[in-house]
């Protein structure tokens, strides 16, 4: 879409106003145009195999499309370039060594006509992908991995094998690809740095409140599971060369030094941080590293961590604060959070009040007038904007919305798929029938956008409200 092309459809949606679209149940459910964020809406719903950019008033302007035996895994993001990068998994686990909630197994690159560009898969009997994956500006990507350890392996490095209910353990690992060569050119595994104090013969011994860059391996708040970690999200930082990673088995974030070579990041030296592949931060649950108490945990298995200053146009000002979805905050209560780590720039490092690294609460706290539409204690995302306006999406139950700084309501969507099937317009839809990992906004002068066909191709619902 031109320039030119952009500024008469923005004058003739501002000329609309705002609407309320009482009688909808599903698709766009509210809209004010006058405060709205404008921009164009990325998302992947479960069930199904497409992804579709929707303007804001639920229209699609766009579909990359996929074969029916393929479902998300779980992540989608656009480049500036205007190309697509997705995760997917096959819809069939038969056979899979390494299965739990969240599971991928291939990642790709697709141009905006929906052409394949790169393909890459890992899913075997040591590695599979899952979850999330970080675009870096270099061209590059880090995936997220499961690395499963066997029984014995796990006993012998330490773990109480008595709480491990699957008979094996999913550690976590970060590779970084280069699709031009398919290479790795740099790797993080979770189990290079662990502590554990259950057994003085066996390795990484030590009091692990004397160690709190470490990985507590018998830490675990989730029965046993083999995903004991569960890394849900990942996020990358051009300028303090960082990688932020969301930790809801352990109900904290967690930030790895990415100024390190592999060997480095193996070890507990070296890089610009001076920790090497240790945790160089971490933050909502000092409980993890035998520090406070159940008053002292600020994450409840969160979901969607990322730098604000990573917004795709750049000009965002706060940079190195931390936006959240904090999805089991209180009895059937979620919120959007924010929080500004204690970074010193000139020292580099990040800084700690006494035992603990701070803040000591968060920095904004964003609710919906209707906290039990906001709930979900899974999946779901949380994006400041640069305007300040919120959008956030409930996961559970595929509700997206858009708060203004004065927290009004200004926009709302419906994603109207039953388990991966259109509904009509007016129907209802049960939690848990129209899962969204996440939705995400691109503003409307992204460059991704350029030359490119905008113009409303119908809705993903069944006999959609037009009027």
């Amino acid at each position: 879409m031109s320039s030119k092309q952009r500024i008469i459809w923005t004058a003739l949606i501002l000329l609309m106003g705002k609407f309320m679209y009482a009688q909808n149940t599903v698709g766009l459910l509210s809209f004010d145009l006058n405060e709205n964020y404008d921009g164009y809406n990325l998302v992947y719903p479960f069930h199904q195999p497409d992804v579709f950019l929707l303007n804001n008033c639920g229209q699609i302007v766009h579909t990359w499309s996929d074969d029916a035996v393929y479902r998300p895994g779980k992540t989608v993001y656009l480049t500036a370039e205007g190309q697509l990068i997705k995760t997917k998994e096959h819809v069939s686990h038969m056979g899979d060594t390494i299965w739990a909630p969240g599971s991928g197994a291939i990642v790709e690159i697709r141009d905006w006509e929906n052409n394949q560009l790169w393909s890459f898969e890992l899913n075997n009997g040591q590695f599979r992908l899952h979850h999330d994956i970080a675009p870096m500006p270099n061209g590059h990507i880090l995936v997220l991995a499961w690395n499963r350890k066997s029984y014995q392996e796990a006993y012998d490095w330490g773990r109480d094998t008595t709480n491990l209910v699957d008979g094996a353990l999913y550690s976590e690992s970060i590779f970084e690809i280069d699709p031009l060569t398919d290479e790795i050119v740099w790797e993080w595994h979770a189990w290079d740095h662990m502590v554990q104090e259950l057994d003085s013969t066996r390795p990484n011994y030590g009091l692990i409140a004397n160690h709190p860059n470490k990985i507590n391996l018998n830490f675990d708040t989730r029965g046993g599971a083999s995903s004991w970690l569960h890394i849900n999200s990942i996020d990358y930082s051009e300028s303090l060369d960082q990688i932020l990673l969301s930790v809801p088995g352990f109900n904290e974030i967690w930030v790895i030094d990415h100024s390190t070579t592999t060997q480095q990041a193996s070890t507990d030296h070296g890089g610009r941080l001076g920790h090497g592949g240790d945790i160089a931060y971490r933050w909502g649950n000092p409980q993890a590293f035998n520090q406070g108490d159940t008053k002292d945990q600020k994450l409840f298995f969160q979901h969607d961590v990322k730098w604000v200053d990573n917004f795709v146009d750049g000009s965002f000002p706060h940079f190195g604060n931390i936006t959240f979805f904090n999805n089991r905050i209180g009895q059937n209560y979620s919120a959007a959070c924010m929080i500004v780590p204690p970074f010193d720039m000139y020292k580099w490092t990040y800084t700690k009040n006494d035992t603990v690294w701070g803040p000591v609460d968060y920095d904004t706290v964003i609710t919906h007038p209707d906290t039990t539409a906001l709930y979900s204690n899974i999946l779901s995302s949380a994006q400041l904007l640069p305007n300040g306006n919120w959008l956030i999406c409930s996961g559970r139950s595929g509700y997206a919305f858009e708060l203004s700084q004065n927290h009004d309501m200004i926009w709302e969507y419906k994603v109207p798929l039953r388990f991966g099937m259109p509904v009509k317009q007016g129907e209802s839809l049960a939690m848990n029938e129209n899962f969204t990992f996440r939705l995400e906004r691109y503003p409307a002068g992204f460059s991704a956008y350029d030359d490119k066909d905008l113009k409303p191709k119908g809705y993903i619902e069944l006999e959609p409200n037009q009027a």
